[in-house]
């Protein structure tokens, strides 16, 4: 759909009074026409089915979340802190059409068809949360971040459900969990991103040494470089064997040889 046929506020509203009292499989363009005031030929000019409308209503939410983004806020607050922003800002939005959007919600749960049909708008939104948090959904690990987001939103979803307070204490609680739950599968999975800081400089990392080592040999391996240091130290004199004592006319036996140093010059050589 054109971003210049964008729904009107009424349309939208009209959508969602109609999806509250009727059902998302009850919601058709007739209902929706009478109860916006508007004609089926206008709205056949601007949407081909009710999914445009929701697409619509999702990407007005997208819009109305990240234009509450403060530029610059990246540097401050961790990543966590500020999906968390966003997200509670997002139920902020959908405040207006509550009954609408929790009895779609409902319906959904029954029709697992319909939410396979329908992830790719929330997989937006999402999306959209995470690069307004100022977090990567590039590659294959943002796509799994971006799955992963859709998780926690739907838990707290299901606790905004039955949270009727005004301060959304119930909703707060339920996203804290679904964000610390995952965030330990990000650990594990390796698909949290270290946190910059503000200002000063990396700074040392948790975890690791405060002092780095002065020197770090390179492994020959890695490099592919023999070093000569890295040869085996001469034996020291040892004493000759009585077979080998002038005169006699007897090879001295071989002395044993050192143990061989990792990364030794006969590392290299074929066996």
């Amino acid at each position: 759909m054109d971003i210049a046929n964008a729904p009107s506020p009424a349309t939208l509203d009209a959508f969602w009074h109609v999806v509250a009292r009727h059902g998302w499989h009850g919601t058709t363009f007739a209902l929706i026409a009478e109860e916006s005031g508007e004609t089926l030929a206008d709205l056949r000019a601007r949407y081909a089915t009710p999914v445009d409308l929701l697409r619509a209503h999702a990407r007005a939410v997208d819009q109305a979340v990240l234009e509450g983004t403060v530029p610059g806020q990246l540097g401050f607050g961790t990543a966590r802190d500020r999906v968390f922003d966003l997200l509670m800002r997002r139920f902020d939005a959908l405040a207006p059409h509550r009954e609408g959007v929790l009895r779609m919600q409902r319906d959904l749960m029954r029709d697992p068809l319909s939410v396979l049909l329908l992830s790719p708008i929330l997989m937006a939104s999402m999306a959209w949360t995470l690069e307004g948090a100022g977090i990567s959904t590039a590659g294959i690990a943002g796509s799994l971040r971006v799955q992963g987001l859709a998780g926690v939103w739907v838990a707290a979803a299901r606790a905004w459900d039955g949270d009727e307070s005004t301060d959304l204490g119930a909703t707060m609680a339920a996203l804290d969990r679904a964000l610390d739950q995952a965030e330990r599968v990000g650990r594990t999975l390796r698909l949290t991103e270290a946190e910059l800081p503000a200002a000063g400089g990396l700074g040392p990392v948790d975890g690791a040494d405060a002092t780095p080592p002065d020197v770090v040999d390179p492994p020959v391996a890695e490099t592919g470089i023999m070093l000569a240091s890295a040869a085996p130290d001469p034996l020291p004199p040892g004493p000759v064997p009585p077979s080998a004592a002038p005169g006699t006319g007897v090879a001295a036996p071989p002395l044993p040889s050192a143990p061989r140093k990792p990364g030794g010059p006969g590392d290299m050589l074929p066996s």
